[in-house]
């Protein structure tokens, strides 16, 4: 079944491939363009979005229970903002 692309250049991916794929909104996928003209479309694998940024390793693992002030005291030494 063909689809048209909108005055965006943007076309509409069917449910039956987003489901294939084991994708959703807010979700990436790539394309790889094969010799023959066929392109492929393929689900980004998350830890490959997690090498993108470096960051999101330590997401979650702050220290609970403590203010600002006690964390800033705890790693700068107290009279830090003296």
């Amino acid at each position: 079944m063909p689809y048209t692309l909108t005055s965006k250049s943007q076309v509409t991916v069917p449910k039956a491939v987003r489901k294939a794929l084991g994708v959703g909104p807010g979700e990436s996928v790539d394309y790889e363009v094969q010799t023959d003209g066929r392109v492929l479309m393929f689900p980004v694998k998350s830890q490959a979005r997690q090498s993108e940024n470096p960051f999101l390793k330590w997401v979650g693992t702050g220290v609970s229970g403590m203010t600002t002030e006690e964390i800033l005291n705890e790693t700068r030494g107290e009279g830090w903002n003296r």
